[in-house]
């Protein structure tokens, strides 16, 4: 059946356009209020890159293009002693991933303004760019070698495709169907990418004139993680053993000497390693790894190695957060590293010592839908201390570039990129919310947004917006999705339950082979909370998640009637299915689950809400991408389908085009949020006093 069969079957078109109060024509009270046509006017800044002298910094600035429905990012140039900014390019395509040459004089970039994928330089002094080379396939990961001579980065490669026969020749003119398929490899289809071609992604070098790009490793085996230690060497990373398809997280660090291509392992644990980042003078390498213990969740470790491989040593044993992007000081004497920290991103200064100090917190904001924690830095020397580029985050607009000092001081905010917009509209506050959990008694940190003309007086309709991963977190950052929930009334909750990363790994392993059962509790003593201090009205209780929200949505119905609706997006709801077919069927298997489907299904049924759909009387809309692996459409579909026998009023929404990030484009963030809340207010009992009265 069509989409558009199923919203007429459903009658869901006509039901949310008369519903939602959204589509309507804009009054007095509107143009101060964050609606859906908003998404189109935000901006925010990504990949904050400072000069090697630390006085310039390069970012990208994203905008939402109207006629071609697409975020779009253009590299913009600040200066930080005057503050004062422009565009570095002219306009045309989008540009993004912008580095600068180790003398400055250069900056390398990514294009599309040919359409095709292309790297390009840019020379600072006359402004002038030029494309070194073409590629059919998207180049990633460009890096500079320190002499800034050459340039590596990875790229896909076509493969031999198998097959078993060989087909007839077609006569001229005839047409024929597409010939056979032939899949062989476990992991055959990724989401964003579809099915997957036969081939594997390998590592190029490129001097910086331009020219003919050299493959430099080979072989089936994915790599990638490009770093150059010196000018003849490069670390790269990837799994090449033969059975690396049962083991997909499993990850070596590899040296590749330029000269004869010879590739040497420099790790071998059992466990990924990776994020090779070598220190100035090329004596030591800083990365990531950790042992694998083959649990759902586990935190990265940060160590340093020599060169080749040897005196492998922990820097941090015992340190509560998740380090993430990690960088050198330039003179090497210290590294900076970014973890996930109570819903926001900290940067620290670690010295090999392993002495920590704080530099700055609050980085985030660049995730625009939801309010996840996403953001990053770069250093540069200047003067007697280095000089940090970062994203900063805020409650009320999106991520802006800012500068400080490692030592923590002459903090800026550089940017103001919607101050022609949002500071004219009324922006939900943001409150701070920890609860004690009723399941164990955790502390249990959320936020709530306020809508207009908010009062204490227990009649208001609260969204419980649940995320994703669940290995992952919200923060106290900007979120178009919280934002229009507020604007059209709802207080709006959002919350990091039992799982979630940034407050240790034993709270985020709290979940190990439970997931999604203890989260119900840490989310329902979050609601409780609410509805006893008056924030919400009980009877207008509403819960929706993406991903892992998702399935915890439609776990959440299966348990209690006490939410008026729910929306449940791109869930999971039959691990049997999903560890046998999604893109990560076999990390399902290997590391969250821990038992084989056709041997144990009870392990994977007893966690799946499929399993107790007969308890659902909640009305639930259930919504998916139409090219989504992660969470394939027949997730979605298999919960729609059991509440239509089982005569629970519902409706299925597939979004074409799409892959498991929904939101991916503005139009499809507009609609996903609108029809959410087209589909609490069709089941809001005071929308429908309200629609009896009026009749």
């Amino acid at each position: 059946m069509k989409l558009h069969q199923i919203c007429a079957a459903a009658g869901l078109t006509a039901a949310l356009a008369v519903t939602s109060a959204i589509a309507q024509e804009e009054t007095a009270e509107d143009s101060k209020r964050f609606t859906a046509e908003r998404v189109f006017d935000i901006e925010y800044a990504t990949n904050p890159q400072i000069s090697p002298d630390g006085k310039t910094i390069i970012y990208v600035r994203h905008s939402m293009d109207r006629m071609t429905d697409r975020d779009t990012g253009h590299l913009w140039i600040i200066d930080i002693e005057s503050g004062a900014q422009r565009p570095l390019l002219g306009v045309g395509g989008s540009a993004g991933a912008p580095s600068w040459s180790p003398d400055g004089s250069r900056v390398l970039y990514t294009s599309t303004a040919s359409g095709k994928p292309e790297l390009k330089l840019v020379y600072m002094d006359t402004g002038l760019s030029y494309s070194l080379a073409q590629f059919t396939e998207s180049p990633s990961g460009a890096t500079w070698s320190p002499d800034g001579r050459n340039i590596a980065f990875s790229m896909f490669v076509p493969g031999d495709k198998p097959g078993f026969a060989t087909p007839p020749k077609q006569p001229e003119g005839a047409k024929w169907a597409d010939p056979v398929k032939v899949i062989d490899d476990l992991t055959f289809r990724f989401d964003g990418a579809g099915y997957l071609e036969d081939g594997a992604d390998q590592v190029f070098v490129l001097p910086a004139e331009g020219g003919t790009p050299r493959q430099v490793t080979t072989g089936e085996a994915d790599m990638g993680g490009q770093a150059w230690l010196d000018n003849d060497t490069l670390l790269v990373t990837g799994n090449l053993a033969d059975d690396r398809d049962m083991d997909p997280i499993e990850s070596e660090i590899y040296s590749v000497e330029l000269s004869n291509l010879q590739i040497t392992p420099l790790t071998s644990r059992d466990g990924p390693d990776f994020a090779a980042t070598p220190a100035p003078d090329g004596r030591s390498i800083a990365f990531l790894g950790y042992d694998d213990e083959l649990k759902s969740y586990q935190q990265n470790h940060l160590y340093v190695m020599g060169p080749d491989g040897s005196g492998v040593r922990e820097l941090l044993s015992g340190f509560p957060g998740s380090p993430g992007q990690i960088e050198w000081a330039p003179d090497g004497k210290s590294l900076f590293m970014l973890f996930e920290d109570h819903g926001v991103l900290t940067l620290n200064e670690l010295d090999l010592q392993g002495r920590l100090t704080q530099v700055v917190t609050g980085i985030g904001g660049t995730s625009i839908g939801r309010p996840y924690a996403g953001g990053s830095f770069s250093v540069a020397k200047s003067g007697r201390r280095e000089q940090i580029a970062y994203t900063a985050g805020f409650t009320d607009r999106p991520a802006e570039v800012a500068t400080i000092r490692s030592d923590g001081k002459n903090g800026r905010i550089l940017t103001e990129l919607n101050s022609d917009v949002l500071p004219y509209l009324d922006m939900a506050p943001i409150e701070e919310l920890k609860v004690a959990s009723s399941h164990d008694g955790l502390e249990i940190e959320a936020w709530v947004a306020l809508p207009p003309n908010f009062t204490a007086d227990g009649s208001f309709p609260l969204i419980l917006e649940i995320h994703g991963g669940p290995f992952s977190m919200y923060g106290p950052f900007f979120a178009s999705e919280i934002q229009r929930y507020a604007a059209e009334g709802y207080v709006t909750v959002y919350v990091n339950p039992g799982g979630s990363t940034g407050y240790g790994e034993e709270f985020a392993q709290a979940i190990d082979q439970a997931y999604p059962g203890y989260d119900y509790d840490d989310l329902m003593s979050v609601v409780d909370e609410l509805v006893a201090r008056k924030y919400a009205d009980p009877d207008r209780l509403f819960v929706t998640g993406g991903s892992g929200g998702g399935i915890l949505t439609a776990w959440i119905v299966t348990k209690t009637d006490r939410f008026a609706a729910a929306a449940s997006i791109k869930p999971v709801i039959n691990w049997m299915t999903m560890a046998l077919a999604g893109d990560i069927a076999q990390f399902v298997r290997r590391h969250w689950i821990r038992e084989d489907p056709w041997s144990n299904p009870d392990a994977f049924l007893k966690l799946s809400p499929i399993s107790y759909v007969d308890q659902v009387v909640t009305p639930t809309l259930v919504m998916v991408g139409e090219e989504d692996w992660r969470t394939p459409t027949w997730e979605a579909e298999q919960f729609y389908t059991a509440l239509k026998m089982n005569d629970v009023d519902t409706a299925l929404i597939r979004v074409p085009g799409s892959s498991h990030y929904i939101a991916g484009r503005p139009s499809r963030l507009i609609a996903k949020t609108d029809n959410i809340m087209g589909w609490f207010a069709k089941y809001d009992p005071a929308k429908i006093d309200e629609d009896s009265e009026g009749k």
